[in-house]
């Protein structure tokens, strides 16, 4: 665990690339192949579940340091983090901890189910074990919060340096369903496995954003056009009898899209899909507030099912006839895709048109009219190139429509997290409704430190009530707000839901009458929702 904990403050020390994997790579020499597997484990997000609540995490941690629980909850507050507020406020270790990584984990799973009074007793135990760095991560695991500045492509870097084996294949072993109470390091990384588990997906292609002339790509004849669907990007696999369905984020949801199982009897084995679930009405596709219905949800009711019905509308294949395709050029690729697709015949599977256009200018006019059809703006593939991993610049562009705006006057301001607990940086914004004000979205990015500055020592001269830490301000300040959906909703007292919302500029040129009203909102709502 002390080497553990020595890994994450090398990590944190540094934003260099070079140093953060010569330090993976030292631990992957140094420790036991479980202890390997756990902190391969941790940074794809397969966390353990947490065995304790937060809130007597923080009663624990304040008689265990000896101080009020208000002094606790306000120095928390200014830390902004409760692994390092807990970390800091302890009293030095008593004793030194030799437990591992590994056991320190099966420690905590085997807790889960105990008593209060057991895990008061184990937790504090490891506090008064473990110096401020170890407590800090021992914090994070038990809290769940787990979360290290390394990416997905730099710890298969570290691996492949330290096994000598290929990127790429390292980057699809490191995908699917597994934990390490299912497999061991020298199974999941070392040992050759023709078969593979039957539900892995491949690592996703992700796309940057355009920022600068379109026109600079190139020839227009070059590219494969296609909408920017709003939903959740997702692989549907057909493999050995099954199917599974995987999002982007490697959840495994398959259970949540029982529509997908009619892929069993139209979609040959050994196909992998890649596309975006969307809630689509049979017509048209739905907006993205419909499919937020049924994220999250463990269970999907026959309700739901009808009223937020979902398809997939897929615009690549990662496997055809069991085997990996990604090499091909991407126009191969879409030939595969849409025989597929046309001898499924299946109304769950959609394809994402190819759009064609003789000019960018002409493909500009185009993308303008996007939100008519229900779509976030063009994706720009090149089409001689082959299918990637992660977020590689050149081949694969998204171009976006501009963000949706109104203009806003802040109402509400509350204390920013970490760097900025001292300051008031989170605010709520209004809408006019007649000669009232109505609440109808938060906002706490999009200023410059200089502007939120600015903003705070406003929020300080001009405070009309306080509510615990969140003040009312006098209604002066107008702001652009910018966003990229607009939904209706009953849990918000304007009705309205927006995606997405940040603050866009500080309009100084306006006064709080010429901001917005609700009807405008509305208007947008019966346009865009």
């Amino acid at each position: 665990m002390k080497r553990f904990a020595e890994l994450i403050s090398e990590l944190d020390s540094t934003t260099k690339t070079t140093k953060r994997l010569a330090a993976l790579k030292r631990y992957f020499v140094e420790v036991p192949d479980q202890d390997k597997l756990w902190c391969i484990a941790l940074m794809t997000h397969r966390r353990p579940k947490r065995p304790v609540k937060t809130t007597l995490l923080r009663e624990w941690a304040a008689e265990e340091a000896g101080i009020a629980t208000w002094l606790f909850e306000d120095t928390y507050h200014i830390v902004g983090d409760l692994a390092e507020t807990i970390a800091l406020v302890l009293p030095n270790a008593t004793d030194q901890s030799s437990k591992s990584l590994t056991q320190t984990i099966q420690d905590l799973i085997a807790i889960t189910g105990a008593k209060e009074e057991e895990k008061e007793r184990f937790v504090k135990a490891s506090w008064r074990q473990l110096d401020k760095n170890g407590r800090f991560v021992f914090n994070k695991l038990i809290t769940g919060g787990f979360r290290i500045g390394v990416s997905s492509k730099n710890l298969t870097k570290a691996l492949a340096d330290y096994t000598g084996q290929d990127v790429n294949v390292l980057a699809h072993r490191l995908m699917g369903n597994w934990t390490p109470d299912t497999t061991t390091f020298e199974e999941l990384i070392l040992q050759e496995d023709p078969d593979g588990d039957a539900s892995k997906p491949y690592p996703f292609y992700l796309a940057y954003a355009v920022n600068d002339e379109v026109s600079e790509l190139g020839a227009i004849e070059d590219w494969i056009v296609e909408d920017k669907w709003d939903g959740i990007r997702g692989q549907v696999i057909r493999r050995k009898g099954e199917i599974f369905v995987w999002s982007r984020g490697e959840e495994l949801v398959t259970d949540k899209y029982p529509e997908f199982q009619s892929f069993m009897d139209s979609v040959p084995d050994g196909t992998v899909i890649d596309g975006e679930i969307i809630c689509h009405d049979g017509d048209k596709p739905m907006s993205f507030g419909v499919l937020q219905t049924r994220i999250g949800r463990k269970a999907v009711s026959k309700k739901t099912l009808k009223e937020a019905p979902v398809k997939l509308i897929a615009y690549d294949i990662l496997e055809h006839e069991g085997k990996d395709v990604r090499d091909l050029p991407q126009a191969e690729r879409r030939k595969l895709l849409e025989s597929v697709v046309e001898e499924a015949d299946d109304p769950t599977l959609l394809i994402s048109a190819v759009i064609q256009m003789q000019s960018w200018e002409e493909l500009a006019s185009f993308r303008a009219l996007a939100r008519e059809r229900h779509s976030e703006g063009l994706m720009l593939k090149r089409a001689n190139k082959p299918y990637k991993i992660g977020r590689k610049r050149g081949d694969w562009w998204k171009w976006k429509l501009d963000p949706l705006t109104i203009d806003a006057v802040l109402i509400y301001a509350m204390r920013g997290h970490g760097r900025r607990a001292n300051l008031y940086t989170d605010y709520t914004f209004a809408v006019w409704n007649g000669e009232q004000l109505v609440p109808f979205t938060k906002a706490y990015s999009g200023l410059t430190d200089k502007e939120f500055a600015r903003v705070d020592a406003f929020v300080k001269k001009n405070t009309l009530e306080r509510f615990g830490p969140v003040r009312s301000v006098q209604p002066e300040l107008v702001f652009e707000i910018a966003f990229e959906g607009i939904r209706a909703s009953t849990r918000h007292k304007s009705g309205i839901a927006l995606r997405f919302p940040r603050m866009a500029r500080w309009r100084e040129d306006k006064k709080a009458d010429e901001a917005n009203t609700l009807d405008d909102l509305k208007e947008m709502l019966d346009l865009y929702g």
